[in-house]
């Protein structure tokens, strides 16, 4: 199974950016985003965790919640089995730990649910003051 390791959190001022950075490992085969559905997810303090971001295989289709769109946008270097979260305009209200996951097989519409990844980040935090 891969190995999922979120970096580029910190703390930031709102109306700034930042970009999230998750690197994958694992043997060669395991560790290849090209073959799987990747996305993000951000959990507030005292709320569920939330669906942010997902992305198609090879980056064709790539999905957002309603709260981050037009200000987040999902990235992978599949080369590199790094996927990103370049995030601007941030707002207090994006403050949260933020995950990565990762799942093989073809992409479907349950892009957006937890239940349908099996590797995880151990998240990074982003706060943003205001």
């Amino acid at each position: 199974q891969v190995q999922l390791v979120e970096s580029g959190g910190g703390l930031v001022q709102a109306g700034g950016s930042l970009r999230l950075s998750c690197a994958a490992s694992g043997r060669s085969s395991e560790r290849s985003l090209s073959t799987k559905t990747v996305a993000w997810f951000r959990q507030a303090p005292g709320k569920e965790r939330e669906f942010v971001s997902a992305s198609s295989q090879t980056g064709t289709f790539n999905y957002y919640a309603d709260s981050v769109k037009g200000r987040f946008t999902i990235s992978r270097d599949n080369a590199k089995s790094t996927l990103f979260l370049q995030m601007n305009s941030l707002k207090p209200e994006d403050t949260a730990v933020y995950y990565c996951a990762a799942r093989s097989g073809v992409f479907t519409s349950a892009y957006s649910s937890q239940a349908s990844y099996v590797s995880w980040g151990q998240g990074t935090q982003v706060t943003v003051s205001s």
